[in-house]
């Protein structure tokens, strides 16, 4: 029987992903079942929050999802972007996937090489005459403000879309020798859709210091999370993978 081992993300659209070339290699099944899941905000619970995106002459973005959900609110509010709107981002990739909703320009479009929040903040800082606006998950923390504020800059955050539990079935089997990690939200839910979970011999991986905090404050013992020579998570899971032959 193949050592089963659940990913808390989706399933990859390439079969020619990393993930399945260990999977094949060592007789693994892995079950792609992501721990949390996006849901839209409603115009009406969204205007509760008593934040006005017009005045704003910038909009901070830290992920794909704060894109899509900014401009799905902005069309149900009617809210008119105006062309002059710049555009900070956590990363490149985040930036180019603003085009998807508005022409792509470079010189209002910024973001660090490092795809790191305290790599965009200098850059920020540089423009400090701008208005900030921050669409955020309900899920946030406070490091975004922190940052601002710190730095003096003029914002606003709200909350535009909600994370939540992505619950499993009453009846799924949960026979699981592996558990990835990706959030603490994933952490969480763990937490929530299981209340009675007991770690045993079950390995769990984690990404970001931030879940592994989470994980250790619920705990559990964090065997795994990414090093020099373990840089990718199939790369943690063929690791793993070794110590059963």
């Amino acid at each position: 029987m193949a050592t089963k081992i659940l990913v808390s993300q989706p399933r990859p659209q390439t079969e020619k992903s990393p993930y399945f070339e260990v999977a094949k290699k060592y007789d693994i099944e892995l079950v792609f079942h992501p721990f949390i899941k996006i849901e839209p905000m409603s115009a009406k619970d969204f205007r509760q929050q008593k934040v006005s995106i017009p005045g704003h002459t910038a909009i901070v973005f830290t992920s794909r999802h704060a894109i899509d959900h900014f401009f799905a609110l902005c069309k149900e509010l009617r809210v008119t972007i105006p062309d002059d709107m710049k555009y900070f981002c956590v990363s490149e990739q985040v930036s180019l996937y603003i085009q998807k909703y508005v022409q792509y320009r470079k010189r209002k479009n910024f973001f660090p090489e490092t795809g790191r929040l305290l790599d965009l903040l200098p850059i920020m800082v540089k423009h400090n005459t701008e208005k900030y606006f921050v669409p955020q998950s309900s899920a946030h923390n406070d490091d975004m403000k922190n940052l601002l504020d710190e730095a003096g800059l003029e914002h606003d955050e709200a909350v535009m879309y909600y994370t939540v539990a992505n619950d499993f079935a009453p009846d799924e089997k949960f026979d699981y020798k592996m558990l990835v990690f990706f959030s603490p939200e994933g952490i969480h839910s763990l937490v929530k859709n299981f209340p009675k979970f007991k770690q045993g011999k079950i390995k769990i991986a984690c990404l970001g210091t931030k879940t592994i905090k989470a994980a250790e404050e619920a705990g559990l013992k964090v065997n795994y999370q990414p090093t020099a020579e373990l840089r990718s998570v199939p790369a943690i899971i063929e690791a793993y993978a070794k110590t059963l032959n």
